[in-house]
C-alpha cells in the first residue's frame, strides 16, 4: 500500500445523501464543504464521486457547478452507499512495480453501530471493476481509517479499534497482524492505544497519528490536563517515543460541542492531494499553529484550511470522506 503522498491518479468520494443518518438537522450545509474539496483537489488530480443514481449525479453536478468546482476532472460513478465515508467503506489500493490491485476488506459500520451497510460494504468490488483491477478479499473487518502507512513497510494503528470484538472477535492480534502484512505489504506494525473522545469509530488512527514522511509522524496532543484526551494522547505519544520515528506534535482544537455531543475534531484528520494538502480547520487560534505544522511538513504542497465544523457533527473530516487512488 503506498502512502498517501505518492502520485495519485485521482480521489474516491462517496456523495451524501439527504436520507442519510451522519448529517442529521444540517445538510444543507455539507454539499458547499465537499464542493470545496472537489475545486481544491480537481486542480491537481482526478475526483471521482460514488453517487446513488442519476438524480443524484444531477443534483450534485448542480451543486458543484454552482460552486465552480466541476471540471473535466471530475467524474461520477453510479455506485450506491448509505453513508459518505469513503475512507472506511472504499477500497484500499495497493501497487507492485508493474500493476495495481484494490482490497477488499469487508465494512460493517464501525462494529454494526449504523445498519444497513450492505451497499457501503460493496463499494470496493464496484471500483474494481469499473477501473478492470485484480481484487482479494482478506475476510477480515477493517477500515481505512484505522490504519496509517509509510509506504516503506511500517504501519501504524490501534488497539482500541483493531482489537475490538465489535469487528473481528474470532481474530487473535496476531491472526490481524497477519492479514495486514499479507495483503498491504507491511514489515512492522506499531500500536498506539486509545482514541480521541466523540469518535465513534473506537478511535481511528487518522485522528491520532499520520505520517508526513516514511520516517516522520505528525501526533495529536491535548495540552489542558483537565482535558479527557489529554491522558490518552499522552500515552500514545510515550508509545511512539519507544519506536525509531521522529514526532511532530500537532496540537488539538479545543472541544466541538453540537447538540450537547462532544465531537471528535481533530487536525490529524487531513487529506493529502497530489499538489495540496486538506486541513479541517475549527473557528479557534489552534487552526493557524496546525496549518504552519502541515506546511512544514509538506514544504512542495499548498495547505488549504477548510472549516470543518460542519462536517465533523457527521463524526469525521477530509481524510474520513476521501480514498486516494494511486497511479
Amino acid at each position: 500500500m503506498p502512502a498517501e503522498w505518492e502520485p495519485h491518479t485521482g480521489t474516491w468520494l462517496t456523495w451524501p445523501r439527504r436520507e442519510g443518518i451522519s448529517f442529521p438537522d444540517i445538510y444543507d450545509r455539507i454539499p458547499p464543504v465537499i464542493a470545496a474539496m472537489v475545486r481544491t483537489l480537481s486542480e491537481g488530480e482526478g475526483v471521482f464521486i460514488n453517487v446513488w443514481n442519476a438524480a443524484m449525479e444531477t443534483e450534485a453536478r448542480a451543486i458543484l457547478k454552482t460552486h465552480d468546482a466541476l471540471n473535466a476532472n471530475v467524474e461520477f460513478f453510479h455506485h450506491r452507499a448509505y453513508e459518505p465515508w469513503c475512507r472506511d467503506h472504499g477500497p484500499v489500493f495497493v501497487k507492485n512495480k508493474t500493476t495495481r490491485a484494490v482490497i477488499n476488506w469487508d465494512y460493517n459500520a464501525w462494529g454494526e453501530k449504523y445498519p444497513p451497510f450492505d451497499l457501503d460494504n460493496q463499494i470496493p468490488t464496484q471500483i474494481a471493476a469499473a477501473r478492470g483491477l485484480e481484487m482479494f478479499t482478506p475476510k477480515m473487518v477493517l477500515e481505512g481509517g484505522s490504519i496509517e502507512v509509510n509506504g516503506a513497510g511500517t504501519l501504524l494503528t490501534t488497539e482500541s479499534c483493531l482489537l475490538n470484538p465489535n469487528r473481528n472477535p474470532n481474530f487473535t492480534r496476531e491472526q490481524i497482524e497477519q492479514r495486514l502484512r499479507d495483503f498491504l505489504g507491511v514489515t512492522e506494525i506499531i500500536w498506539l492505544g486509545e482514541g480521541i473522545a466523540g469518535d465513534d469509530t473506537d478511535g481511528h488512527i487518522d485522528d491520532l497519528t499520520r505520517f508526513v514522511d516514511e520516517q516522520t509522524v505528525v501526533t495529536a496532543i491535548e495540552e489542558n490536563p483537565k482535558d479527557e484526551n489529554h491522558a490518552p494522547l499522552q500515552a500514545n505519544r510515550q508509545r511512539l517515543r519507544e519506536t525509531a520515528l521522529r514526532v511532530i506534535e500537532l496540537p488539538m482544537p479545543p472541544p466541538v460541542i453540537f447538540q450537547n455531543q462532544r465531537l471528535p475534531a481533530s487536525y490529524a484528520n487531513f487529506y493529502i492531494g497530489n499538489q495540496v494538502v486538506l486541513l479541517p480547520t475549527f473557528r479557534h487560534a489552534n487552526d493557524a499553529r496546525a496549518q504552519a505544522i502541515l506546511q512544514d511538513s509538506f514544504p512542495t504542497r499548498t495547505i488549504v484550511p477548510l472549516n470543518a465544523t460542519d462536517l465533523i457533527w457527521g463524526l469525521g473530516a477530509f481524510h474520513c470522506l476521501t480514498q486516494q487512488e494511486p497511479t
